[in-house]
Formats: C-alpha cells, structure tokens, sequence
C-alpha cells in the first residue's frame, strides 16, 4: 500500500463514514462539484442565551424571529477566509460537522442525530480534533414553529430529524444536516464548513467491511435494562473483537449515562481507525466502495475529500484529538415539552460558558494536545493512544 493510500485511509476512518470518498474519488467526473447540497450559514447575529440560563420548565415557546440565510462559500468564511493555503492545497483549516443517525433503514427520510461531533482539520499544523455535542441539550431551533404550533426549541438531535425529508420543516437544501448545522450556529456560535451524515446500516457495513474491529475495554459495561434483558448488552472487560452490529450496539449503551456512551462512541471510532489503517485491509477495498455508495449525506466535493486524503498522510496519530465539553458543566434536569406533553430530560449547562469554548475550538486553543485530560478518559488515558 503506498503512503498516499494509507494517508487516505487513516484520515477519513476517522470521522466514520469518510471511506465514502474512494468511491467518488476513483469514479466520479464531477472533481469540484458538492456530492450533495451546500450548508445555508445564517446571516444574522446569533441568539444570544443568559449568562446562567436554566430551562423553564413553564416556558410556552413563543417563537423568535428567525434569521435569514443564503448559500455561502466556505472558502469567504473565517478561518479560511485568510490569505494562508494548508497543506494539500487545502483551507487554512476546514471544520465538518459529522453525524450519525439512529436511522435504521437504507434512506435518510428520518432518523435522529444519536452522534453529534465538530470535526476541525487543520491544514497549516497536520492536526484533527473531533468534538462531541451532547444530544440533550435544549435549543432553539429555526424554522420549525410554524409547524409545531409556536415551538421553537427542541432537544439538539431533533433539528436533524425535522430538516430531513420525512418531516421537512426546513426549506434548507442541506435538509438535516443544513438544520442541525444553522442550530448549532445559533446557539454555540459554531464554525462549520461542511457536513457528512451516516445511517446506522451504514456504519454496520463499514465496521464488516473492513473485517470488524478490536475494542479495548478497562472494565466490562453491562448495558442490560428491564425493558431489555439481552446478553448482546453485555461487553467483557479487555479486547473484544466486535462485528458490525456488536460495534454498532456497545456505541448506543447508554445505561451508565452521556458521557460513558461518548466515552464508548470514543473507542469504537479509535478501533475503526486502527482497523482501516492495518496493511491487510487494502484488500477489502471493493467491499468498502459497495459499502459507501449512496449510503452518506455530504456537501463535499471529490476535490475537497481529495485534500482530506492528502493532508491524513502527514496527521501524526497523536495528533488525532477526541475532546468533550468538561462533564461538571452540566446537571440534569427535565422540561416541558409541548411537542410531546409531557417533561423530558435535558442538559442544564450556561450556554455562554459553551460558547466560550467553541471560540476556543474555532481558533484552534482548545483541547491541548493528545494525552490532555479533555482528550482521555477519567483515568487520564487517551482513547486514540
């Protein structure tokens, strides 16, 4: 296997569904064009929460206004709105928010956002940092009250489900992916560029394409409820080789709370990467390419994954950083939700202290580098050693 092919292969295991672009990149004509519609960015200030914003259980959801977007090129947008090209030919630096949807049929119809991350590559200094967003956070979401009778917030993975064609709330072209993107703009003050979303069937083939995956667990998690029973849900402590549907299942346990499943979420994808970079894999190539087509949401172009594959050959593998917003932010409540009349968990966390770091994020300050505890489990091990 030469080094670019490598390069390709370690960077895009990464974010779970970048194999996706060997298909376009060995069969598609169309080099510069979008695989699929550009994000809208929102022209207007971004909602500003409450220093100390709590949710109000008693809140009747009065809609917002809305603000208004247009397409946007990327390229005009900070950070890569500088003179400074990266490696590769690449952006100064490109941020993709990458999801992974509950959905468990081949189409892209419906489907909750289960996996939010902010993935910020870094052309200039070789460098990929994967942030996670909780799924429950409450949020203002745009375009969605005139059908939910005035409501305007949501949990976070919701704007995924009402920007997709099954409800399509959104006149968004990037569908979920677009709404989710502008939802997190106008809460977090988010920077993103471009998106890539992938189906749970989807992530299954790829974990069995590639011959499944070694997970390394420090303790054995027993994701058994009374509403299920199951053994499947019961994962012994050590190296597990895992299949597509084990790989799938240990990812979505979430009996020990959010941040153990981001934790699990964490090492599956570490694993996926080790797998995918293995000499032996390049003979699953073709499995790989059938696994793909068709089968993820993204507005990057053959070009632009092109860039991806290139820069992935100089990312030092320390320099692949998991982060998560510190876990003593956030106290768990529960709120009214008129959508479903009745109280739901979410996130109580300060808004403003979030925002503070995805400006941290955006400019490339944070999390430190590899081996950090924002980038390790408690015990201060990284996931991605």
């Amino acid at each position: 296997m030469s080094a670019f092919q490598k390069g390709l292969i370690a960077f895009l295991s990464v974010i779970a569904v970048a194999v996706f672009a060997l298909v376009f990149w060995i069969y598609s004509g169309a080099w510069n064009q979008p695989l699929g519609p550009a994000l809208q960015q929102a022209t207007s200030t971004p909602f500003q929460l409450p220093a100390t914003w709590t949710p109000d259980p008693n809140a009747t959801g009065t809609p917002l206004s809305q603000p208004t977007f247009a397409p946007v090129d990327s390229a005009t947008l900070p950070p890569t709105s500088d003179a400074v090209t990266g490696l590769c030919g690449g952006p100064a630096v490109i941020n993709i928010l990458a999801v992974g949807s509950d959905a468990r049929a081949n189409s892209y119809n419906y489907g909750l956002a289960d996996v939010i991350r902010l993935v910020r590559v870094d052309f200039v200094n070789p460098k990929v940092t994967i942030l996670e967003f909780p799924r429950d956070l409450w949020v203002e979401i745009p375009d969605i009250a005139d059908n939910l009778k005035g409501q305007d917030h949501e949990k976070l993975n919701q704007a995924y489900l009402y920007g997709n064609r099954g409800f399509g709330y959104t006149d968004d072209p990037a569908q979920g992916p677009g709404l989710l993107a502008r939802t997190m703009t106008l809460n977090f003050g988010t920077r993103i560029d471009h998106y890539a979303a992938v189906n749970m069937r989807t992530f299954e083939k790829i974990v069995n394409a590639v011959g499944g995956i070694e997970v390394y667990l420090p303790e054995a998690i027993d994701g058994r409820t009374p509403d299920d029973p199951s053994e499947r849900l019961i994962f012994h402590q050590g190296t597990l080789h895992l299949d597509g549907q084990r790989a799938l299942t240990l990812a979505r346990i979430r009996i020990e709370g959010t941040f153990a499943r981001a934790d699990n979420q964490n090492r599956v994808l570490c694993a996926l990467r080790d797998r995918i970079t293995s000499p032996d894999v390049i003979t699953r190539i073709p499995q790989l390419i059938q696994s793909f087509q068709g089968a993820v949401q993204t507005d990057l172009s053959p070009a632009q994954l092109g860039q991806l594959a290139c820069i992935g050959t100089q990312i030092d593998p320390g320099n692949i950083v998991f982060a998560s917003f510190p876990q003593e932010l956030f106290k768990s409540t529960r709120i009214l939700d008129p959508v479903f009349g009745k109280r739901v968990f979410v996130w109580d966390v300060d808004f403003d202290i979030l925002r503070d770091y995805i400006t941290q994020f955006n400019e490339g300050t944070w999390p430190p580098a590899s081996g950090t505890p924002e980038n390790s489990n408690e015990e201060g091990i990284p996931f991605c050693p």
